[in-house]
């Protein structure tokens, strides 16, 4: 059977070679071919047609001119950025074998230079050859399909030099089917190769990838994936207006199968009286987007404020039917592109967009500033999504255009700060009054748009009068002062001093005191005086406490008075008496009492004496 293969191998493939129709042996030619896609038709069929891939390119290259050939490959990416597509160029170059023919030397060993149709060629691109089995592991996922693949696996292929197996979203397939392919995966036989290919790749076991020579096909280029376009617009003699084939690009999010089908159906929806062509207007009704123009007018009239004219260029676009949220996307992106003008005014500049975008966002970068850029697109990028989630798509977009307009009134930290000393609202100046309620806009004093004057501007904030403290002893009653009992306790009890200088405070904690009392003591301190003050816990001994030095204090009294002659006879006179407190006339320090009291008590006596006086003995 293998003979007889081979001998009709080299005639399939010449008629191949010269375009002939690869059809079934007695079946006839169709009188019309069937229509193919663009993504089927121009699918890359050698490494060369790859597009934005260069980096995997290189490394196949290498390996393959080095005799380095993996058994196994793990190809990674989003949606139609080209993985079957190279799984199916590694198995033809993994069976690549080009006969001698009019001076031409034969081919017969792996390689990615595949610039003929070999005799296996056609065959796998079509995907009808008996030695390259692909499989949907979406359709396929059990340990059956698996065992399947790990019996055929021990016969030589029928015709090509490799047996090759693509598994297609190999995440799919189920633990006992992973389990069950580790040993075959990791010692294949030397005529088995295997590709996998998956969107998913966090969900393939490591088991599996560590065996795997692993790719991440990357996202192409919008300004790359315009050229493509346009290429394949010229090859299929399609008129098409850049700006159209930008939008394209730009709503496939770097997918070039995605990018083949909207262009499929552009130019299915731009034909008209027989004439092709793909317009820009036609892509707007055709996909929902935004009128890039409008959107540019649309940013400035947000930036500058101007409300009515912003919600109205807003209905206008919802009208001729673009989406609410695919508006603040396209004013997203606007946002990202200013910044990046702003920060890298040097930058290559982006082939998909237009000279006006390109214009006019360098005039926008010259004239906003980065907190006013991050900041609006802080608030698109929290917008976008409630728009996506809201019942009233379009109600939702208003309100974020209107954050944005108004988020010019919000003050700035350094400003939230300085109004926590501000006077009351009373003694400040009011704002002249306005005919309508107008939002300052983020840019509107540096964008200057000519329309109507913006009359609410900020009050001025008086600045917090600061507050000196010279001693400890006036710390303490700046919190009386404050009504702030609790940190006037604490001061008083749990606090050893051991430096005291205007905006430092040092101490240790007495017995019992909290640790937290330093934050909360530098918090009050701040808002109390105005300045900032450095509070910290010393590990040094200190001084002893207010508290405890008025105890010290109040003892002395006590041991003076009662070594008093008339104290000490009274207290002879009257058994079980005791001194409770004394009182002076004259206070002797900040620190003592106000008050003391001489009493002496003895069952229901009790004798108060209200001066202690050594002269009157009598």
């Amino acid at each position: 059977m293998t003979d007889e293969f081979d001998r009709e191998a080299p005639a399939g493939a010449d008629a191949q070679l010269f375009g002939a129709p690869d059809l079934p042996r007695g079946s006839a030619a169709p009188a019309e071919a069937a229509y193919r896609v663009l993504a089927r038709k121009y699918r890359p069929t050698t490494f060369a047609d790859l597009i934005g891939q260069e980096p995997m390119v290189r490394t196949l290259s290498n390996a393959f001119e080095l005799g380095r050939i993996h058994q196994a490959y793990l190809l990674t990416g989003v949606r139609g950025v080209g993985k079957t597509t190279t799984a199916r160029i590694l198995a033809r170059a993994f069976n690549y074998d080009l006969p001698a023919a009019d001076g031409r030397e034969a081919i017969s060993r792996p390689t990615i230079h595949m610039a003929e149709l070999g005799l296996h060629c056609q065959a796998i691109i079509d995907s009808r050859h008996v030695d390259v089995i692909e499989m949907d592991a979406a359709s396929h996922t059990g340990i059956d399909d698996v065992r399947e693949i790990i019996e055929n696996a021990r016969y030589r292929p029928v015709s090509a030099r490799t047996k090759v197996y693509i598994i297609d979203e190999v995440h799919m397939l189920s633990k006992q089917a992973f389990n069950g392919l580790l040993k075959t995966l990791e010692e294949p036989p030397e005529h088995v190769k295997f590709l996998f290919a998956t969107t998913e790749i966090e969900k393939v076991p490591v088991t599996v990838r560590s065996r795997c020579l692993r790719f991440d096909l990357r996202r192409v280029d919008t300004d790359l994936l315009v050229r493509h376009l346009a290429s394949i617009c010229e090859k299929e003699g399609v008129v098409a207006e850049p700006a159209a084939l930008a939008m394209i690009a730009r709503a496939a999010e770097g997918s070039v199968r995605d990018a083949l089908s909207l262009l499929d159906q552009a130019i299915a929806f731009g034909t008209q009286s027989g004439a092709t062509g793909v317009r820009a207007d036609d892509l707007q009704t055709m996909l929902g987007l935004a009128d890039r123009s409008r959107i540019l007018d649309l940013f400035e009239r947000v930036m500058s404020g101007d409300m009515p004219t912003a919600l109205a260029l807003l209905k206008q676009q919802h009208d001729t039917g673009a989406d609410p949220a695919q508006v603040l996307n396209e004013l997203a992106e606007f946002t990202h592109l200013v910044t990046k003008l702003k920060l890298a005014p040097g930058a290559p500049k982006d082939t998909s967009l237009t000279q006006e975008e390109q214009r006019r966002g360098t005039e926008f970068a010259s004239k906003l500033s980065i907190p006013v850029l991050t900041r609006t697109w802080q608030i698109l990028l929290k917008g976008l999504q409630e728009v996506r989630e809201a019942p009233r798509p379009l109600a939702a977009a208003d309100m974020v255009l209107v954050r944005i307009a108004y988020a010019a009134d919000l003050p700035t930290p350094g400003e939230a700060l300085r109004q926590l000393g501000s006077p009351p609202p009373e003694t400040r100046t009011p704002p002249a009054p306005s005919p309508a309620p107008r939002g300052r806009g983020p840019g509107a004093a540096a964008l200057a748009v000519a329309s109507a004057p913006i009359t609410n501007a900020a009050p001025q904030i008086a600045a917090a009068p600061k507050v000196r403290i010279e001693s400890f002893n006036a710390l303490v009653a700046l919190a009386a002062q404050n009504r702030d009992i609790q940190i006037k306790t604490a001061l008083e009890r749990d606090m050893r001093l051991v430096r005291f200088e205007e905006g430092s405070l040092e101490f240790a904690l007495a017995p019992g005191a909290s640790p937290a009392l330093a934050q909360t003591l530098m918090r009050k301190l701040q808002d109390w005086t105005g300045t900032r003050w450095m509070v910290a816990i010393s590990s040094a001994a200190g001084a002893p406490t207010l508290r405890e030095q008025a105890d010290a204090k109040e003892h002395e009294r006590r041991v003076g008075v009662q070594a008093d002659p008339l104290v000490r006879s009274v207290l002879e006179r009257f058994p079980g008496a005791e001194i409770v407190a004394v009182r002076s006339n004259a206070v002797e320090d900040e620190i003592a009492p106000p008050a003391s009291i001489v009493a002496a008590e003895q069952s229901d006596e009790v004798a108060y004496v209200d001066e202690v006086d050594t002269e009157n003995d009598t």
